[in-house]
């Protein structure tokens, strides 16, 4: 009898849940544009078009590009996931939930597509927005457009490193890659975006040993400060770790500082990656609600949110389907 064929199937389903660049290593410059797309025929029908074109958009800039690290992924949100895709949603998909706590409000702000853009230098992303912006035309209208950069040796605005907790290695496409859990969508990735303000005078205001007990690690060397004991307020770092029965539930954040000194504007851009929309909702319940009630996070009282949008980002094969 002769040998069973190689398993080209095998090899094929790999290609069809081909992940967008979800694991790409933290960049220098980066930006966030968040589009709506006009509800007319004409306009879906660009969108679509532009989606399948994602590639070839992102190799016009890659070409360009000697360190090889230009990189962007492509979400899509709940409200025009069916009109773009004529597919069923992905299982956790929905708008970004409102969360209010006893004093401050996870705001739920709109949103059709996100562009999350790295590069290692900042005209790579104006000349891909450049050609994105024109390829879309009046189809689309930016609501959001926000210039991230590396601020030291990967600190947030608040001087404390930002992304210590993220997964590596294996343990990163097992955080943030759908698996057979939902074996249509197998090779996306849920990601909320959330873009918060800072009142540096305020929390400069603050002892450093304050700082550090609010974030959870040291300021200098980044390293993990001991749990408060119960009932005490928990740090940020406490209330951002989720544990349930089958252990603790990781996420990729791809946070980055942006800024406008001249209008005294000071934030981070909030970008998480999970495999599991449901562990960034409940991260985001204990920090504005707490865990318990209604301990919140104390960062919150210097970092106020402004926006908040939940998107699906597909395997790179679906938005190449959508060019068709």
């Amino acid at each position: 009898m002769p040998s069973r064929p190689a398993p080209i199937s095998a090899t094929k389903q790999a290609l069809d849940t081909e992940p967008q660049y979800i694991d790409a290593p933290l960049s220098v410059a980066a930006a966030f544009l968040v589009l709506a797309i006009k509800d007319d025929d004409a306009s879906l029908a660009t969108a679509r078009s532009v989606l399948g074109s994602t590639d070839d958009l992102i190799k016009s800039i890659t070409v360009r590009d000697i360190s090889h690290t230009f990189t962007c992924n492509v979400g899509i949100a709940h409200r025009v996931w069916h009109p773009l895709t004529g597919r069923p949603l992905p299982k956790e998909l929905r708008p970004f939930k409102e969360i209010k706590g006893a004093k401050h409000t996870a705001v739920s702000t709109p949103g059709d597509l996100l562009y999350h853009i790295r590069a290692p230098s900042m005209d790579l992303v104006v000349e891909f927005e450049k050609i994105l912006l024109e390829a879309f035309g009046d189809a689309a209208v930016p609501l959001d457009d926000v210039a991230g950069f590396r601020y030291f040796d990967g600190r947030d605005l608040l001087e404390f490193v930002d992304g210590t907790a993220n997964p590596d290695g294996l343990a990163l496409p097992a955080a943030t890659i759908v698996g057979e859990e939902d074996p249509d969508y197998a090779g996306g990735s849920y990601v909320v975006i959330q873009k918060y303000l800072h009142d540096l005078a305020a929390w400069r205001a603050l002892k450093v040993e304050t700082q550090e007990q609010i974030i959870g690690r040291t300021k200098h060397g980044n390293t993990e400060l001991p749990d408060a004991p119960a009932p005490d307020q928990k740090s940020h770092k406490t209330l951002c770790t989720i544990t349930d029965a089958q252990g603790e539930h990781d996420i990729l954040r791809d946070n980055m500082p942006f800024a406008t000194p001249g209008r005294g504007e000071y934030g981070t851009y909030f970008i998480g990656y999970s495999r599991y929309l449901w562990v960034i909702e409940k991260m985001l319940e204990h920090m504005f609600i707490g865990d318990p009630p209604p301990l919140h996070d104390r960062v919150l009282d210097f970092s106020k949110a402004m926006t908040g949008v939940v998107f699906f980002a597909p395997a790179r094969p679906l938005l190449a389907d959508l060019g068709d």
